[in-house]
């Protein structure tokens, strides 16, 4: 069954931050939709909707043919899984994860076996007989998955599962959350603010901006084809360029022409978006390719295996990153469908 949220507005009472606005979208079954937006877009609001946390002041929200809306939080069966977790700290972690199939009158020997079931498949069954203190962050996390999933819920609810952790333990968690997601086979709604969890984990990638859905799309979609700069900035490092038609398939910028297909009337004001990863050293000095620009670096930074650097073409300034160091001027070339047009925002 699926998750669907149908024109849904809220309002906190008494603050006009973190609400929503007229929105609308679907998360299928077993699909896996991370909500992202800067703080007070509306995220964590959604999530308590979904949850039954909080009423919608207009819309509905359904699972499948049944409307959600006035059902009580305790009667909707979804798994949720809070950022601190919320573990019961009296509680062994197998306690805690027989909480949910207790409170439903689960028989005994069943809660035992669907416990030890999800222990194993969240990799805690050592650590079964432990207090939630005794833990490490990710085995926390862990904790709280197993405890959300361990009575087959109708949907899942994940609020940054993973702002206590970092390094290489999110990337094994991201990869855990998505395994365990999967066999659920349940709509999860993930809110997180941090653009590479959502983007590697997700199906689809939904951005809301002042509480309202900006876009929701595959991560390649939102991330290659943002539909503005602010949807752009938030996913991910992007070049934004002022520029006017010239042609079809040109257009002017403070740096001289690039050629792009931007699709608009000769004339036309537009923003060029352009990731920094997709500008490209050249390799020959001696060839003519599209859109060669010479960059003149002010400042490189290692950033992983990769060289950001910081400068100038023309007079644009720019961020590019390419996996040699580059010189203090070096030759960049821009490959056209690296350029994305979008409407012009309000340049100072």
């Amino acid at each position: 069954m699926s998750l669907e949220f149908r024109s849904v507005s809220y309002m906190h009472p008494g603050d006009r931050s973190g609400g929503v606005s007229d929105v609308s979208f679907q998360v299928g079954r077993g699909e896996l939709v991370a909500l992202m937006g800067p703080s007070g877009s509306g995220k964590s609001t959604l999530l308590q909707l979904a949850a039954g946390f909080l009423e919608p002041r207009l819309g509905t929200i359904w699972l499948g043919a049944t409307e959600l809306t006035r059902t009580p939080a305790v009667e909707r069966d979804f798994g949720v899984v809070f950022q601190a977790y919320a573990l019961f700290p009296h509680m062994s972690i197998a306690e805690n994860v027989e909480f949910p199939l207790r409170a439903r009158g689960v028989p005994r020997l069943e809660r035992s076996r669907r416990v030890l079931e999800t222990l194993a498949r969240v990799g805690l069954a050592d650590l079964a007989d432990r207090r939630p203190e005794s833990l490490s962050g990710g085995q926390q996390q862990r904790a709280a998955l197993a405890r959300a999933i361990v009575f087959d819920p109708r949907a899942l609810l994940l609020d940054e599962p993973l702002s206590a952790v970092d390094g290489r333990l999110r990337q094994s968690l991201r990869d855990e959350i998505k395994a365990i997601q999967a066999v659920t086979d349940a709509p999860c709604l993930l809110v997180t603010h941090d653009a590479e969890d959502a983007l590697s984990i997700a199906d689809r990638v939904a951005v809301l901006v002042d509480g309202r859905l900006r876009q929701i799309g595959t991560p390649a979609e939102v991330y290659d084809r943002p539909v503005d700069a602010t949807v752009a900035r938030f996913t991910g490092p992007v070049n934004a360029i002022e520029a006017v038609a010239l042609d079809a398939h040109t257009v002017r910028t403070a740096a001289g022409s690039l050629r792009c297909d931007h699709g608009r009337a000769v004339g036309t004001t537009m923003t060029l978006l352009l990731r920094p990863e997709r500008i490209h050293l050249s390799q020959s000095p001696d060839a003519e390719p599209a859109n060669r620009l010479v960059f003149e670096s002010v400042d490189t930074v290692r950033v992983g295996g990769m060289f950001e650097s910081h400068g100038r073409i023309a007079k644009l300034k720019v961020m590019a990153r390419s996996f040699e160091r580059p010189s203090t001027q070096t030759n960049w070339t821009v490959p056209p469908d690296a350029i994305w047009a979008v409407d012009p925002e309000r340049f100072t």
